[in-house]
């Protein structure tokens, strides 16, 4: 993959990049792997706004993604790498030997004609589904899962991996994108290889405009605004709000953990940006 760049005849275009989906091979996706996908605007059931700065947006369809991997034994072709609105990775349109289609994050290097498959036994190759028993250590991995049979939730956006760095009884030490070492159970399934689609970190949105494209409103500062609208709100001329940073509906935004205590911490053995070693 690369980004395209373009000549500079307004000013949005100066900086403004694209990826020029050289590996895309089908424009039509997959009409039974597709459903409605209903824009909420960042308003709950009650109409009320919970999430802000976002509306608009292109029209989108969800794809269906294998994120379980539980299509066990059973070979699968790729047919198609496709364009996926929903996620900065690819996806891959894999054919089983059963007859089903379905669609998975297409790792780095995996390409249409390519054969792919889950279960204890499959090789250890790009695209291929193992557990985490079976992965020999050092190896980069992605989609992983935390629980067995819940689906990988770990690295799946665009150009992220995992690095298996050891083996300890019944769990893995899995170094995580963030850097933060975690404990998994071995039992637990991974796909082998980083995630395509490394330059999305590359482009540059350009303008406005292309952000009200993504679902993104423009975002102002609690100082800009009203005293009905933010705590920081109000005052005569430029004024520094008269008290601490917060958030629209009050919660502290510096200095304050925000990560709720979760039962799964006790798996993390060291957290991220934690440093190593002496001083």
């Amino acid at each position: 993959m690369a980004l395209k760049s373009f000549r500079p005849v307004t000013p949005s275009r100066r900086y403004y990049s694209v990826a020029d989906f050289s590996e895309l091979s089908k424009k039509p996706p997959e009409k039974a792997l597709l459903r409605k996908y209903i824009s909420s605007g960042g308003r709950n059931n009650f109409g009320r706004q919970t999430n802000v700065n976002r509306g608009g947006g292109h029209k989108r369809r969800f794809r269906l993604v294998d994120f379980r991997r539980d299509k066990l034994n059973i070979p699968g072709k790729v047919a198609a790498i496709e364009y996926d609105p929903n996620r900065t990775a690819r996806i891959a349109l894999v054919h089983y030997a059963d007859g089903e289609k379905r669609y998975v994050i297409a790792p780095l290097g995996l390409e249409v004609g390519h054969t792919i498959m889950s279960g204890e036994n499959a090789e250890v190759k790009p695209g291929n589904s193992l557990p985490l028993r079976n992965i020999p250590t050092g190896i980069a991995i992605h989609n992983i899962e935390l629980k067995r049979g819940g689906g990988g939730q770990i690295a799946r956006s665009a150009g992220s991996s995992a690095q298996l760095v050891a083996k300890e009884g019944n769990y893995a030490l899995v170094r995580m994108p963030s850097g933060e070492m975690r404990k998994i159970r071995m039992e637990c399934y991974a796909t082998i290889g980083q995630v395509g689609n490394p330059d999305h970190k590359n482009i540059m949105i350009g303008k406005a405009g292309r952000s009200r494209w993504m679902n993104i409103r423009p975002h102002n500062r609690g100082t800009s605004k009203n005293p009905v609208d933010h705590p920081l709100g109000g005052g005569e001329g430029k004024s520094k709000g008269g008290r601490h940073p917060c958030s629209p509906t009050g919660v502290l935004a510096k200095g304050l953990k925000t990560r709720r205590v979760k039962r799964t911490d006790k798996f993390i053995v060291r957290r991220r940006g934690a440093k190593v070693g002496g001083a």
